[in-house]
């Protein structure tokens, strides 16, 4: 089944989830309430192909931990990601087994066409 795993308290993530065709057949996956677990993430692993591209350095705990002054490995990112929802970046949508991470503008358009909406 296609997913989601979003934040319920990011109001891009609720924007976006507002906009999603109706009817469409989706599992949401709230990752505060219920965390990634190393399997889902080894599986974005797969699908995207890094960690760092699952990374968000938007994240408020990237800035106030320095990170930005490190050189993160992937390992480093995994381990992050892991450890604290905020660093993985949101939203991340599987569908048809293809990884569209992030809320850009291009990722979104590339979700509603996977979705059959554009």
């Amino acid at each position: 089944m296609d997913k989601i795993y979003y934040l319920a308290s990011c109001d891009t993530c609720r924007k976006i989830i507002k906009s999603l065709p109706k009817g469409i057949s989706l599992e949401f996956h709230d990752i505060k309430q219920n965390p990634i677990t190393m399997d889902e993430l080894e599986k974005m692993y797969e699908l995207s192909g890094s960690y760092e591209s699952l990374f968000s350095k938007k994240a408020q705990l990237y800035k106030s931990m320095d990170l930005k002054n490190k050189s993160l490995t992937e390992s480093d990112f995994k381990k992050y990601i892991l450890e604290h929802y905020t660093f993985l970046s949101r939203p991340v949508f599987i569908i048809n087994n293809k990884i569209y991470i992030g809320n850009t503008q291009q990722n979104m358009l590339q979700v509603m066409k996977a979705f059959g909406n554009v």
